[in-house]
């Protein structure tokens, strides 16, 4: 047997291949599995104006793949084109290719799908008194057939012609699933369009006309329609909408993504990575945020016609893509704290109490909104961080003891801690960073003016600590249980974050001279990189130069990474730059030290604090954007309803 990479001892002509052999290798790239057919079908459906469409499967599409639409139909006489080869009505000139507003274009999908299975074709146009079939190729004869107006393609025995191909093939459930999700997808980004699936006889799912909030709650569950957050910007020519999932409804995988691109699924490298950057300040990285997300732009401005699957785009202006992208979710994200930005936790009502007392935690936000005070806004000038007094209750305090651990006095005395006209400031130990005086704003207070109450404070006031880690405080709901760590550190992070984003305003990136140059191994690739893109490097405050065709040495890097390794940042930074031709990679990697730094500098569990430093943190939190999760995206407080109080201990039964 002749090696695979032995060159042809014989010479062979030069012929041109057979229609039916370029369909089948096309058919490769085209017809990958049944999933890929139901996605051409579909959007071959939708392109055509359905409005009710229904895939019908069996044996995971292997066996049969029948889709049905009542869009415009095919007139008799263009039949056998619609088999053909690079037939299409989408598109007839370059210009059309460049300004593609229809789903599918390419028209091959359907002479592909010919080649390797079994296919009829029977449609109807509203003009035409009857429908019409033609079956096998666009060899076949056109015939008279029954329907309604619309279009139906049934698909049987998927590489009934290439029994190597159908080898590849997983099991029947598997298949299905692939299928299944193509259609969820699809489904998703046409709320105006009903959908039904069938599989083996069985409907499976049906989705009537809605809206877009009811549709992405029937296709991603209850948990995500509990926390999500609606989304609605537009810039120049870029409209984004849909729904963000707040932090504390991710997963541990990336199967609750949903991004479209003028109504077509994508998965481009661009817009995940815009996303993924908004949510890094509330969400660890080893989870993944949800959502549905849909860009509307000219189609002038984006090339759908780089991949065969169509799933990659490539945007004229990728970096405004980018940035308009990412700070239109992170805008959206800021609004899930306490304040008048956005939604606070969901509250415990009494049917979530479990029969035997315990509660069931939920963490999901409701629709209620807190009012921003004026009152609630600290300034904080150079100071760069609250801090927390010691408390004059020591580590060994008996809890037995007069006020110890905080617990609090009554409601009303509470209007003592902002007295008109005065502040009280607590001072700092001197083990914390950033050791600066805190002072808490005034809020007026006279005998004219009424007492204030918890209605003024979304998390009310503190009552007592719980073990050194919990405060519980009083609303007018009901109960406020705050990590007080999580929430110090979600306060530090955003104002050291804000003062030093202000301090770097119309000013150039500070930067430290290595002492001795950092000097590592780097392929071509980087050292061209490091060449081609120096300016950029410096702005960031970056100064990587060549010493060799294959080292390059780290001379500078910005102050604020001046602790980091050199050489990992070198690297990503290079990686951003070439990939992206941006500096998004500087804010990624400065906030990801922020959150180091904020974490250790946070209030450290088992630290007794007075009942000022409790309220003084719930002000702060008040006033504070993404409040609700510290940097790992894990809560920071939740609200338990004084009705499921009253259920835990049978009060009013």
């Amino acid at each position: 047997m002749q090696p695979m990479n032995d060159p042809v001892l014989t010479r062979r002509p030069i012929l041109q291949l057979p229609d039916q052999l370029i369909s089948q290798i096309a058919a490769g790239e085209v017809v990958e599995r049944p999933s890929a057919v139901v996605k051409e079908l579909l959007e071959n459906a939708l392109d055509a104006g359905g409005t009710q469409i229904s895939v019908r499967l069996e044996e995971g599409g292997v066996k049969r793949i029948a889709i049905t639409d009542n869009g415009r139909g095919i007139p008799p006489e263009e039949l056998p084109l619609a088999l053909s080869r690079h037939a299409t009505s989408k598109i007839a000139s370059l210009k059309d290719l460049e300004n593609v507003g229809t789903l599918g274009f390419r028209g091959e999908a359907l002479a592909s799908i010919a080649s390797v299975a079994a296919v009829r074709v029977t449609s109807r146009t509203p003009d035409a008194a009857h429908a019409y079939e033609i079956v096998g190729s666009h060899d076949g004869v056109v015939a008279p057939s029954s329907g309604a107006c619309g279009t139906t393609i049934d698909v049987q025995d998927l590489y009934f012609n290439t029994p190597a191909r159908r080898k590849f093939l997983k099991s029947e459930q598997t298949e299905y699933g692939h299928c299944a999700e193509v259609v969820r997808r699809i489904a998703l980004s046409r709320p105006d369009v009903s959908f039904s699936l069938t599989h083996n006889g069985r409907t499976i799912d049906h989705w009537n006309v809605s809206e877009a909030a009811k549709r992405s709650a029937q296709i991603l569950g209850g948990d995500f329609a509990e926390a999500r957050l609606a989304l609605d910007e537009a810039a120049g020519p870029l409209h984004l909408h849909g729904y963000v999932g707040l932090p504390t409804a991710s997963k541990a995988r990336a199967d609750g993504q949903f991004f479209y691109v003028n109504g077509r699924f994508v998965r481009d490298k661009v817009l995940v990575h815009a996303v993924r950057a908004a949510y890094q300040d509330v969400l660890h990285g080893d989870r993944f945020p949800c959502y549905v997300l849909s860009l509307d732009l000219d189609p002038a401005l984006v090339d759908v016609n780089v991949h065969p699957s169509k799933t990659e785009v490539r945007f004229r202006d990728s970096r405004a893509v980018h940035q308009f992208v990412f700070h239109a979710v992170q805008r959206t994200l800021a609004q899930t704290s306490a304040t008048a930005h956005g939604n606070v936790p969901a509250p415990i009502t009494a049917a979530e109490v479990r029969p035997s007392g315990t509660p069931l935690w939920q963490l999901s936000p409701s629709s209620e909104a807190a009012p921003m005070r004026p009152h609630q806004q600290t300034s904080f000038g150079a100071q760069l961080a609250p801090t927390f007094s010691p408390s004059p209750f020591a580590a060994g305090s008996r809890w037995d003891e007069p006020n110890a651990g905080g617990v609090a006095q009554r409601t009303e005395a509470y209007g003592a801690l902002f007295a008109a006209h005065g502040t009280e400031t607590m001072a700092a130990p001197s083990a914390q960073p950033f050791a600066q005086p805190y002072a808490i704003n005034a809020v007026p207070l006279s005998a004219s003016e009424r007492p204030l109450s918890n209605d003024d404070f979304p998390l009310g006031f503190a009552l007592a600590q719980l073990h050194g880690i919990y405060i519980l405080a009083q609303n007018t709901r009901g109960l406020v249980l705050v990590d007080m760590h999580a929430a110090h550190e979600r306060i530090l992070y955003e104002q050291i974050k804000n003062a030093l984003d202000a301090q770097a305003q119309g000013q150039e990136m500070q930067v430290q001279a290595m002492l001795i140059p950092v000097t590592f191994y780097a392929d071509a690739i980087e050292v061209a990189t490091a060449h081609d893109h120096a300016d950029t490097l410096k702005t960031l405050g970056f100064d990587i130069a060549a010493l060799s065709p294959t080292t390059l040495a780290v001379r500078s890097v910005p102050t604020l990474l001046k602790n980091a390794d050199a050489q990992t940042l070198a690297r990503d930074v290079l990686r951003d730059v070439r990939e992206y031709g941006g500096s998004r990679v500087l804010i990624e990697r400065r906030n990801e030290l922020l959150g180091t730094l904020a974490c250790h500098t946070a209030v450290r569990a088992n630290r007794i604090l007075s009942v000022p430093e409790m309220n003084a943190l719930l002000r702060q939190m008040e006033s504070t954007e993404r409040a609700d999760q510290c940097n790992h995206g894990r809560p920071t407080w939740v609200q338990l309803e004084i009705s499921a109080l009253d259920k835990l201990f049978l009060r009013g039964q």
